[in-house]
């Protein structure tokens, strides 16, 4: 059976969500972040970057969001999470994923974490301050370049959603409306109103 390891309000919740949609078996552990057991040497054994997501599969512990997502989908062809048929439609999956993982995360996370990047108290609290635009131009790209058509990829629901939604649910702590961006916001609502999303949401 599979383990994914996860946190709250993490980014964790687009894995969460592609192996609930997979119908695969698994098991989640939530991970208390406010306790630092991501800290823990019982953790750290675990995933030694001290993160989440991390999935315990059969071959190992697997990290890194969009890895863990085209891991679910091709353990799980059957459920069409990704469009591993198509070359060219699975790398434009994976590009985009990887611009959510690259870019649009590491936009957010200068919010709670710049000390990663700086120990000057004024130079963090200017990167702070930045957030609201940065995230922005982030779903500005998103809005206007990046989204195909209902969803991320055209007509059908895949990862990319699932990853896209996560990381909208950040938005209004980020100081970002998310009514600014409407395909955004219609997939988000359209999510939300998805039993399987509901009760992945309530497991958090």
């Amino acid at each position: 059976m599979l383990k994914l390891y996860y946190a709250p309000n993490s980014c964790a919740l687009a894995s969460h969500l592609a192996l609930e949609h997979s119908g695969a078996a698994y098991e989640a552990c939530k991970v208390d972040f406010a306790n630092q057991e991501q800290r823990s040497p019982g953790f750290l054994a675990i995933n030694p970057k001290g993160r989440v997501p991390a999935l315990i599969t059969s071959h190992g512990v697997l990290t890194e969001t969009p890895a863990i997502l085209v891991y679910i989908a091709q353990l799980f062809p059957a459920a069409r999470l990704a469009p591993l048929e198509d070359a060219w439609q699975f790398a434009q999956a994976q590009s985009f994923n990887s611009y959510l993982c690259s870019t649009v995360h590491v936009a957010h996370a200068h919010r709670y974490r710049g000390y990663r990047w700086s120990d000057d108290e004024a130079a963090i609290e200017s990167m702070k301050r930045k957030v609201p635009q940065s995230m922005k131009a982030c779903f500005d790209e998103i809005e206007n370049n990046l989204i195909k058509g209902p969803y991320v990829l055209g007509e059908h629901f895949s990862i990319c959603d699932m990853y896209l939604f996560t990381i909208t649910n950040w938005l209004d702590g980020d100081g970002v409306d998310v009514n600014w961006f409407p395909k955004v916001a219609a997939l988000r609502q359209r999510m939300l109103a998805s039993p399987v999303v509901q009760k992945v949401l309530k497991a958090q």
